[in-house]
C-alpha cells in the first residue's frame, strides 16, 4: 500500500511538473510571438512612411522643388527613426547577450545628470518643464559605473518624463544616500502609469498608450533598455507611478 501510494505521488508530481512545463512553454511562446509582431510593426510604421513618401514623389509634378524638398525631409525623418530603431535593437541583443563590456571607473553623479539636463533642456522648454536636482544636494557624489551607459540610462529616464510631464511641470533628479549605495530618482508630475502597465512597463516593445506613443515616435526599447544597463552593473530599476499624479523612477549605484 505503501508502495502505491508512493507511486502515485511520484506521478502526481510527474503530471504537475509537467502541467508547468507545457505552462511555461506556451507563455514563452506567446511572448516570442507578441515581440515578432511587435517588432514588425515598429519596422513597417517608417518604412512605410519612406514608400508612401518616394511614391507621392513619382506620382508628382518633379517640377515643383519646395514640394520635392519637403517630401523628401519626411522621408528622411522616417529613415532616422528606421535607423535609430536598428541601433536601439542592436544594442539591446548586445547587452542581453552579454556582448557589450561594461568600462567602469569612479565618476562625478551629480555633474552628469547636469549635463543631461543641459542636453535636454530646449526639449524641456517646449513644453515648459522645469528640469533640477534636488535642493540643498552635493556639488559632488562619486559613483562607480559605466559613466557613458550611465549617461544613456539618465537620457531615456529624463527625456521620457518630459514627453509624458504635464505642461509647465517639472522633472526632478533626487539621490539618497545608503551606505554602501547611493540610490537614484527621476521623478514627473506628469500623466502617470495605470497600476495595470506597471508590471510591464519595461519589457521590449510595451507601449501603455499604442496609438499615441507611436505616432509621437521613439523606438519602444528605450526603458527595456535602461533596465538591461542597470542589471549589467548588478544594479536594479524600479517604477512607482499614480495615473494624473506622476511617475517615479528609481534605481541605484555603488558609492565610491
Amino acid at each position: 500500500e505503501d508502495i502505491l501510494h508512493d507511486i502515485e505521488s511520484e506521478v502526481s508530481q510527474w503530471v504537475e511538473d509537467k502541467i508547468k512545463e507545457v505552462k511555461q512553454l506556451k507563455e514563452t511562446d506567446s511572448f516570442r510571438k507578441e515581440y515578432i509582431g511587435n517588432l514588425a510593426h515598429e519596422l513597417k510604421t517608417p518604412l512605410f512612411g519612406i514608400q508612401g513618401y518616394l511614391e507621392t514623389l513619382m506620382d508628382d509634378d518633379l517640377e515643383d522643388k519646395e514640394r520635392i524638398k519637403l517630401f523628401v525631409s519626411k522621408a528622411n525623418r522616417q529613415a532616422d527613426r528606421l535607423s535609430e530603431l536598428i541601433i536601439d535593437l542592436d544594442l539591446i541583443t548586445k547587452l542581453e547577450s552579454g556582448a557589450m563590456p561594461l568600462n567602469q571607473d569612479k565618476f562625478d553623479l551629480i555633474a552628469l545628470v547636469h549635463k543631461v539636463m543641459m542636453d535636454l533642456e530646449d526639449y524641456a522648454a517646449t513644453k515648459g518643464i522645469r528640469l533640477f536636482v534636488k535642493e540643498g544636494s552635493t556639488k559632488q557624489l562619486m559613483v562607480f559605473g559605466d559613466t557613458s551607459k550611465i549617461e544613456q540610462v539618465l537620457t531615456n529616464l529624463i527625456s521620457n518624463s518630459i514627453h509624458y510631464g504635464q505642461k509647465n511641470g517639472e522633472v526632478k533628479f533626487r539621490f539618497y544616500d545608503m551606505e554602501e549605495h547611493i540610490l537614484c530618482e527621476v521623478a514627473d508630475d506628469g500623466i502617470g502609469i495605470a497600476k495595470e502597465h506597471l508590471p510591464r512597463i519595461f519589457e521590449r516593445f510595451y507601449r501603455v498608450d499604442k496609438s499615441r506613443s507611436r505616432h509621437d515616435g521613439g523606438s519602444g526599447l528605450g526603458l527595456a533598455i535602461c533596465k538591461h544597463i542597470i542589471e549589467a552593473h548588478q544594479e536594479t530599476l524600479t517604477v512607482r507611478s499614480t495615473e494624473g499624479i506622476g511617475s517615479t523612477f528609481a534605481f541605484t549605484l555603488r558609492k565610491v
